[in-house]
């Protein structure tokens, strides 16, 4: 039998949206049941799900009763019609005692359920959402932030869509108990994008409208091969790798495939005594490329590394 899990789904409506910066927006909602919200990591995964050409979610909530907690079965029971577009988020804060809870939103035009809803939402309208809840017993899924105890180097790496998770994640360092040193590379749309954030990292904002011509995952790669990670590695226990062969030709026993067209989710797998932890989110063949030249060519152990393909360019994401 499969292991039984706590997200349930829940009822949210808007209370308030406030505008973060030029691209991202956040969304805060309250509800009934928020107060029995939980979140286990600062990039805890959500879905939201929005109803399909201004119809309603009271289909979805009524098979979910019937369902109890299988919400999933719940959606995939509805039929096509009445079944909800459903997108993945990260909770940004919680805050069970008030029964609030904040997502944030990238904007990027109307070509999407999420993005279309996004740029037209007040408050009042209403939202379904699956996450955890505190009050049911089971496994603890959804989040992939897992620094190791005795870290002593973070690099986490992040474009707009993992910005809110990204964000949380360096609130929460002040919480480790060695203090490692941290490094944040962040890619944003504008340069009014860059945020006020918690300063416990040093912060690499890369605004893609300051360089003309700059494809999306450009300037997080040249950011990252600008940092001299080789030498560092090697001394905390990486392995040695072919510094000077291309990604494609490296033939340690680390190397990554290339294959660009299949899913990217590569939880790190490593214990405490790890001294070297990479966190990346970013679009699909951007993460790859990240970690692979990680891997490859700086010698990182691919078990030290959580790499995460939030969205595929040229698929409909929001």
């Amino acid at each position: 039998m499969a292991a039984k899990h706590n997200y349930q789904l829940f009822d949210i409506t808007l209370a308030r949206r406030t505008q973060v910066s030029a691209s991202l927006v956040r969304f805060t909602f309250t509800g009934p049941d928020v107060g029995h919200m939980a979140t286990y990591a600062p990039d805890q995964r959500i879905k939201l799900f929005f109803p399909k050409g201004g119809g309603s979610l009271d289909p979805l909530f009524e098979i979910a009763k019937l369902e109890e907690h299988d919400w999933y079965g719940a959606y995939r029971a509805l039929p096509d019609a009445q079944r909800p577009s459903a997108r993945s988020y990260t909770i940004r804060a919680l805050r069970a005692e008030k029964a609030e809870v904040d997502v944030e939103f990238v904007l990027h035009g109307d070509n999407g359920p999420a993005s279309h809803w996004a740029m037209r939402a007040r408050p009042g309208d209403r939202l379904a959402m699956t996450a955890p809840n505190a009050s049911v017993e089971g496994i603890k899924l959804g989040y992939e932030w897992k620094p190791p105890q005795n870290v002593r180097r973070i690099l986490i790496i992040a474009d707009e869509t993992a910005l809110p998770a990204a964000a949380g994640i360096l609130e929460t360092l002040d919480d480790l108990p060695l203090k490692p040193r941290v490094e944040a590379l962040f890619e944003v749309p504008r340069s009014d994008d860059v945020q006020p954030l918690a300063q416990a990292a040093k912060l690499h904002w890369l605004a893609r409208d300051a360089e003309h011509g700059c494809q999306h995952g450009d300037l997080l790669m040249r950011a990252l091969r600008d940092i001299d990670l080789h030498r560092e590695i090697q001394a905390l226990g990486g392995t040695p790798a072919n510094a000077t062969t291309s990604t494609t030709t490296s033939a340690t026993t680390n190397n990554e495939s290339d294959d660009e067209d299949g899913p990217l989710w590569e939880p790190a797998t490593l214990d405490d005594s790890a001294p070297f932890y990479a966190w990346i989110a970013a679009e699909t063949k951007v993460a790859m490329k990240l970690r692979r030249y990680l891997v490859n060519e700086c010698g990182l152990p691919k078990q030290y590394v959580t790499s995460m393909g939030y969205w595929r360019q040229g698929k409909a994401n929001g």
